[in-house]
């Protein structure tokens, strides 16, 4: 028979071997669950720069639709200056309001 200090390195051996076993099949399955989870999140950033192009495109579009609106109000705004000063007898040329305009737009900006 073994003697007991024997038995005993020989059941901490088992142990140690078996403890190992577990480690390393758990390092497995979290080496195997992370490439899906990486692919998960890679996929998901890929849909929200999708929708972030969609969304700055958008903007894009709203910007040049208000930039042709403000071109549309200044040039309402010079035909309505100079039929005022046709009526007040003002005679300006539009040549002379649109030079007043591009001042004015300057001064405010």
């Amino acid at each position: 028979m073994m003697s007991r200090p024997m038995v005993l390195v020989f059941l901490l051996m088992i142990l140690i071997i078996t403890s190992q076993f577990e480690w390393k099949q758990q390092l497995v399955n979290d080496l195997d669950s992370s490439p899906s989870i990486s692919q998960k999140q890679q996929h998901i950033l890929k849909k929200e720069e999708g929708i972030k192009e969609k969304i700055i495109l958008s903007q894009e579009k709203n910007i040049q639709r208000l930039n042709e609106l403000v071109q549309n109000l200044k040039e309402q705004l010079l035909r309505c200056r100079g039929s005022n000063d046709t009526v007040n007898g003002t005679g300006r040329s539009p040549t002379a309001n649109s030079i007043e305009l591009e001042r004015q737009q300057i001064l405010q900006d």
